[in-house]
């Protein structure tokens, strides 16, 4: 039995929203469907396939049906694109006047005659010299790109450059909707009892943060890709650093590495600090993450060490494993935690 055809709609959400406005949006799509994936802070992308049944709808009705709830449920208009793959989806949505839905047939003539009169710079990944390169050869529409010899493309684009705007202005894209972590960034924060001047409280205070988004990374099978470290002084003024990690992790060393050096940055050695937070963001999958390979057993060894970690916690308690460098200070930290929280957030770093 041949495989259904697939569905994918992209919608543009004509809406100024906050992290929790997206986050309600994407609880609502995921009531439709679960390969939902997200492209903060106004678009997204659905897979109804697997939807079409369970509702007995046709795919513009079920599309219908998402723009109306939108609308009724949270006042959001929706421009949306209908088509067979991601990449049609997004092209028929940019195409589309505000409000209204361009579904593009899955049969290949009627992907060919709405797709091939449009101009090359519509495929995605087409810049501006890209298209000046193509111009000067005289391939200025999609039917140009797809009606040229495999031979020419490569000898003005590259092989591998040539191959995927081929296939691409065929209407071809294989990328399925990924679903994505509910949570699209992860934060601790820490307010003290008093104003603190102590470089080493500071320097502790980062790590129990630290600490605190390893666990909580590695819990959901997450890795980050970035940190932001913000502290509010005395005056309810602030500061806040923004790094990329060299790649993405959830090892707790590798996040402290990074979050130490933000530190450093904000040169607090008289500042009169009152709250720490530290964010992780540009979340994605542990399976996605790829960790460079050394010839250094002690990393493999610290990751052992820090999964054993995490399964006593998990088996007795966040307390039952500590850092050595926070052990000494288990009191006063419990103290402080009581006016500090650990929270998710749903929308990308900014």
């Amino acid at each position: 039995m041949s495989a259904r055809p697939r569905s994918i709609a992209h919608l543009h959400l004509h809406a100024d929203l906050d992290d929790e406005g997206y986050e309600d949006v994407l609880d609502l799509l995921a009531g439709i469907t679960p390969r939902v994936q997200p492209f903060p802070p106004d678009a997204v992308q659905l897979d109804l396939t697997g939807a079409l049944r369970f509702f007995d709808l046709g795919p513009y009705a079920l599309v219908q049906l998402v723009k109306l709830r939108l609308a009724a449920l949270y006042g959001i208009r929706t421009t949306a694109g209908l088509a067979g793959n991601r990449m049609l989806a997004a092209m028929a949505a940019a195409a589309t006047p505000p409000g209204g839905t361009t579904h593009v047939p899955g049969d290949q003539a009627a992907v060919d005659a709405w797709l091939r009169p449009r101009p090359v710079t519509a495929l995605p990944g087409i810049g501006r010299a890209t298209a000046t390169t193509l111009g000067r050869f005289g391939l200025h529409t999609v039917a140009d790109v797809a009606d040229v010899a495999p031979a020419t493309l490569q000898r003005l684009l590259g092989a591998a450059p040539a191959r995927l705007l081929a296939e691409r202005a065929r209407g071809h894209d294989p990328r399925p909707v990924t679903p994505q972590p509910t949570a699209l960034h992860l934060t601790a924060d820490r307010i003290l009892e008093r104003d603190c001047l102590d470089s080493a409280e500071h320097h502790r205070a980062v790590l129990h943060l630290t600490e605190q988004l390893g666990i909580r990374l590695r819990g959901d099978h997450q890795a980050a890709g970035r940190l932001s470290l913000t502290v509010r002084y005395a005056d309810r003024s602030s500061s806040t650093r923004t790094r990329t990690l060299p790649e993405a992790t959830a090892h707790s060393p590798a996040l402290a590495a990074t979050a130490l050096a933000l530190l450093d940055s904000l040169g607090l050695q008289r500042a009169r600090v009152r709250a720490y937070a530290l964010r992780a963001d540009q979340l994605r999958p542990q399976g996605e993450a790829h960790h460079q390979l050394t010839l250094d057993p002690d990393g493999d060894r610290g990751r052992a060490a820090e999964a054993a970690s995490d399964r006593a916690r998990k088996r007795f308690g966040a307390d039952a494993v500590r850092p050595a460098s926070l052990a000494r200070h288990a009191g006063t930290q419990a103290a402080e935690d009581a006016h500090g929280r650990a929270r998710r957030g749903k929308s990308s770093g900014r």
